[in-house]
């Protein structure tokens, strides 16, 4: 089986939607399209865009006139001592919404003091999460989340996590070999997904693409039986599209 994503774009840059929310914030009487246009230079086609996802993922308003308001979750973001456990809801509500969109169970995952971390996932009935039969911590050279999160570390990076966490072979599919492992990271596009063929489980294939925001180093991904490896592509495309509300999350 030999699946090869078309290279996608990032649906929304979050550098801009953060200019956005900045501008609507300054108005506190609430502000017109054709004014967040003037402020931040923005197409009026892409803020379009940009302003359809904020309002469905809650960051903002739109009021009788038409002008847009700063919304819940914008608010809720900013409330002080409660602020992590309104981020990790959010989080959640928007994985949860994530899943039933793809199909499977998706994941957060972040490099943090230098190990793999799953920091959040949403699974179900009919999207599983994948077994952990090997610590992700070990299996950064075969999983996607791994691999994504690998992509992200430069040459000195990846050579420290790979001499504390030796390559082992853990399906027929596994890269056993630092040079081609480290040649494969090195030409994967940054906006293609990054895919797992059985190469951590036999019966699962997984995609991740990166969550950029800030320094910090982390991935979203999915995973999904062998037997649904048919729609890993259009999956890993929806994933990568779906990623600007996760990254907006992470980034406020």
């Amino acid at each position: 089986m030999a699946l090869k994503p078309e290279p996608t774009a990032p649906f929304h840059s979050v550098q801009y939607v953060l200019r956005v929310l900045e501008a609507i914030s300054r108005h506190g009487g609430g502000v017109t399209d054709v004014q967040i246009a003037r402020e931040t230079g923005l197409p009026t086609a892409h803020l379009a865009s940009m302003l359809l996802m904020l309002r469905r993922e809650g960051y903002v308003e739109q009021v009788a006139d038409g002008a847009y308001v700063i919304g819940d979750s914008m608010v809720l973001l900013g409330s002080g001592a409660a602020r992590q456990q309104a981020l990790e809801t959010k989080l959640q509500d928007t994985l949860m919404s994530l899943r039933d969109s793809v199909g499977a169970a998706v994941y957060i995952s972040r490099y943090i003091d230098g190990e793999v971390k799953i920091t959040q996932y949403a699974d179900g009935p009919r999207a599983p999460k994948v077994n952990e039969w090997v610590d992700f911590k070990s299996a950064a050279h075969a999983s996607a989340v791994g691999k994504c999160l690998l992509t992200q570390l430069d040459q000195n990076g990846r050579r420290d996590h790979l001499s504390r966490h030796k390559i082992a072979r853990l399906t027929s599919r596994t890269i056993t070999s630092e040079k081609v492992l480290f040649s494969k990271l090195d030409s994967q596009p940054a906006t293609v997904p990054v895919l797992d063929l059985q190469e951590y489980a036999v019966g699962t294939v997984c995609a991740a693409v990166p969550l950029t925001a800030g320094s910090a180093v982390g991935c979203l991904a999915l995973s999904m039986p062998i037997e649904h490896a048919h729609r890993l592509r259009a999956a890993a495309d929806t994933l990568n599209r779906r990623a600007a509300p996760v990254v907006l999350s992470l980034a406020i």
